[in-house]
């Protein structure tokens, strides 16, 4: 079974940039052309990107949307999207322009409504982006820490119609430190969904030690590390479908 390895592109005011443990203060600027980037990822081999608009996160409304939309109709594979998405119109907004899923996380603690009614209406295009720092789940864009611990999360998916978990350990994202590998087994073990890991992947071995911690991580997310050459497209790739589960 391989595991898929998925490019990040985190838009900012239109480029594509990193930040620093979701700082959006800290910031380091890599693209002012999104599609051109995304292109360039597919070129590579990517069968998947994972784009997020960082303000609309913050500010919990898409920012971002037309370049969001410049990024699917530059490209053939499937895109996922997050930041900012709080309605069923949003959603609905994005599954009708080319997004192939998208990915709701602060939505999901303050209205459960709308995982239900988005669930049933696009049953395996909603994925929950589950971001946790110093144990507890971050929201609005990680500015805020919610009383929520990631089991609680988990337990409250159970009912619906998901595509997966996007598991991000926010203190290792943006670092090139490597993940947090005991807090992603604990995350594999606990979901009662796929999980794709999010934070910290630097090089091939971090690969090979996500690889490693079982079947239910169906992928990772990869974003500075591919930006600042600390890791290949195609090493990660390698690794990802070269090591047995």
């Amino acid at each position: 079974m391989s595991m898929v390895v998925i490019p990040a592109i985190d838009l900012k005011d239109g480029r594509c940039v990193r930040l620093r443990q979701g700082d959006m203060n800290q910031e380091t600027s890599y693209s002012q052309d999104p599609p051109a980037m995304a292109q360039h990822w597919e070129g590579l081999g990517a069968q998947r990107l994972h784009v997020v608009d960082l303000n609309g996160a913050v500010d919990g409304k898409p920012k971002n949307f037309d370049h969001v939309l410049a990024i699917t109709q530059a490209i053939s594979i499937p895109v996922q999207v997050g930041g900012g998405i709080r309605s069923l119109d949003t959603i609905r907004e994005y599954l009708s322009h080319g997004v192939s899923k998208v990915v709701l996380g602060t939505a999901v603690l303050e209205d459960p409504s709308l995982l239900e009614e988005a669930s049933r209406e696009f049953p395996d295009r909603i994925l929950i982006g589950v971001d946790v720092k110093d144990g507890m789940v971050a929201v609005h864009g990680w500015t805020n820490v919610s009383d929520s611990t990631p089991e609680d999360v988990f337990q409250s998916l159970k009912p619906y119609a998901l595509s997966g978990v996007i598991f991000t350990e926010i203190s290792r994202d943006g670092m090139l430190d490597g993940p947090n590998l005991p807090a992603l087994e604990h995350a594999a073990r606990n979901s009662p969904f796929p999980v794709i890991a999010s934070g910290g992947v630097t090089r091939v071995e971090d690969i090979h030690a996500v690889k490693k911690l079982g079947p239910n991580i169906c992928g990772v997310i990869v974003g500075k590390a591919l930006y600042e050459g600390t890791l290949t497209l195609s090493a990660a790739m390698e690794a990802a479908s070269s090591v047995p589960c």
